[in-house]
């Protein structure tokens, strides 16, 4: 195989290429910890890399950073290539971007609440699927409403207007409850806590800032530095699952090419499937089957294959897979699926070599010229050509400053959003009591601010409408008092008579009825007269 055509990975009794043709069919790293991953997956990426092919990886564990420096002159990558008879064998620096979630360490990484959407945030704050419905009502609610969710402050303004007016949406949407809303309010509480809220707020991350090459024609490797965010494991796979969402949104569709436009290395891969539901783990698979064609591949890096769903792991048609270390059932049922998903080789048994194999050594099949899976073959793996190791500090800072991207994504961007849109119509309705004067604040029926006299009717002092004015009530209201002196108490009301007795009222309401009842007769009879005389 041509190595103009390919990336060399490794070589055993044959060298073994990843053919850029068929490296957007996706692909595998897998191995026990200590075996040799992150050397692998940086020697991949320099290859796409020194095609001109665009890659973005997480730094899980700090390592990878080192790309961007030259390296050769680690020892055991100086014996590896001798082994392998690479020659010469030399350091080289790659571009390196690097991002960071929390802007530390790398450009800031942000995108709007709107752009990730009710599914992944539903995920990212563990919500049930009643809580998630109430989510989904409150982001159809900020849409029409013309409400921007950009930021945190934006979703958690809203969820409290929706809390307010948890009834009138129950009536047009279905049930919004309280309680639900609350369940949400406390999972974004917890999520603020663990820094999440700065993964939302503009400027919004561009992908096209992500995919091109430096004036050397070299693709940019993209570093998340995500030593810190490994903290929060369910924020790091909703990152690295939105923005793998985004490239298939985003990219075109272009078939098949002779490479790719852009490769996704996904690490620590088991946490992307851990606890997912059944539609979000439809969606992902999905995702892998169709952004093939929109000439992106994905790679996932692992440390047990079993980590991986069969409907995913049947998509991936190139795989490097490294020791792993049968102590347990469930590793050795690891060992024998990572042995049947490979092509056999009659030279040896798979499953008994994935036991035996050392530090930087893999069993490894690509995809041949014809799209075939190659017989597997044992191999050791080839050293990259930058630095194996991570970056000083004052090296991160100078990739930073020298970065293509300086200085357009540290600075935060505050605009107009449904936080300060709700703030304005609540100030708009307010009343400032304390401002007013006492004629100017709201008339409250038998209540005013005004300390009531010292002997009050049954509603407290009252209030004269002005000219004009419409009363509070359409009942008559007390004459004003004229200022001066204070009104004097009324004079005593004389007694009551004392009420009927039940006969007395029987009897006088038979006296009403039969005095009605001759009234009524006596006019009929009148009329029947009047009429008889007139038509004679």
């Amino acid at each position: 195989m041509s190595d103009d055509t390919a990336i060399f990975v490794g070589a055993g009794e044959t060298d073994r290429f990843l053919l850029l043709k068929y490296a957007n069919r996706h692909g595998l790293v897998a191995g026990a910890t200590g075996t040799g991953k992150t050397v692998t997956l940086q020697t991949i990426a320099e290859g796409f890399s020194a095609y001109g092919v665009p890659v973005f990886m997480a730094d899980v564990k700090g390592d990878l950073s080192g790309i961007g420096l030259p390296g050769g002159d680690n020892p055991r990558a100086v014996e590896r290539a001798r082994q392998l008879e690479i020659e010469p064998y030399a350091g080289r620096a790659f571009p390196v971007i690097p991002w960071d979630l929390f802007g530390e360490k790398g450009h800031p990484v942000r995108t709007t609440v709107t752009e990730i959407g009710p599914v992944l945030m539903a995920r990212l704050l563990q919500l049930n699927d009643t809580q998630e419905g109430v989510l989904n009502i409150v982001f159809k609610v900020a849409d029409e409403q013309g409400l921007l969710l950009l930021d945190f402050k934006d979703l958690q303004s809203v969820l409290q207007w929706a809390a307010e007016n948890a009834g009138s949406l129950t009536t047009r949407y279905g049930n919004v409850t309280k309680q639900s809303i609350g369940a949400i309010q406390r999972a974004l509480l917890t999520l603020e806590q663990q820094g999440g809220e700065r993964f939302f707020g503009e400027p919004a991350l561009d992908l096209r800032d992500m995919i091109g090459r430096d004036g050397a024609g070299l693709g940019y490797v993209n570093i998340l530095a995500a030593d810190r965010l490994m903290q929060s494991p369910r924020l790091y796979a909703t990152f690295l699952l939105w923005l793998l969402s985004e490239l298939f949104e985003v990219m075109p569709e272009v078939g098949d090419l002779d490479r790719p436009k852009f490769v996704f290395f996904f690490d620590e891969a088991h946490l992307l499937f851990d606890d997912a539901p059944k539609a979000l783990l439809d969606k992902i698979e999905q995702v892998v089957r169709l952004i093939r064609s929109k000439g992106v591949g994905v790679y996932f890096i692992t440390q047990n294959p079993l980590d991986i769903p069969a409907s995913v792991l049947g998509q991936l048609g190139n795989r490097v897979q490294h020791a792993l270390r049968a102590f347990t059932p469930r590793d050795q049922k690891a060992v024998r699926t990572a042995a049947e998903t490979f092509r056999p080789n009659p030279k040896f048994d798979a499953a008994q070599a994935i036991v035996e194999l050392g530090v930087g050594e893999a069993l490894v099949s690509f995809l041949d010229a014809k799209g075939v899976p190659e017989p597997v073959e044992r191999c050791l793996v080839a050293p990259p050509q930058g630095r194996i190791g991570p970056a000083t500090a004052a090296e991160c800072a100078a990739a930073l400053r020298s970065s293509p991207l300086a200085g357009r994504y540290e600075q935060g961007v505050d605009r107009d959003s449904a936080y300060e849109v709700l703030q304005r119509r609540a100030g708009g309705g307010q009343v400032e009591h304390e401002a007013d004067g006492p004629e100017s604040r709201p008339r409250r029926r038998g209540q005013y601010d005004a300390p009531p006299p010292a002997s009050p009717g049954p509603w407290g002092r009252t209030r004269v409408p002005q000219t004009g004015e419409a009363p509070d009530s359409p009942a008559p209201r007390p004459r004003a008092e004229p200022r001066g002196e204070p009104r004097p108490a009324p004079a005593p009301r004389a007694p009551t008579r004392r009420s009927d007795t039940a006969l007395e009222a029987t009897l006088k309401s038979m006296g009403r009825a039969f005095g009605s009842t001759l009234v009524r007769e006596g006019t009929r009879i009148i009329l029947r007269g009047v009429l008889g005389s007139r038509r004679r």
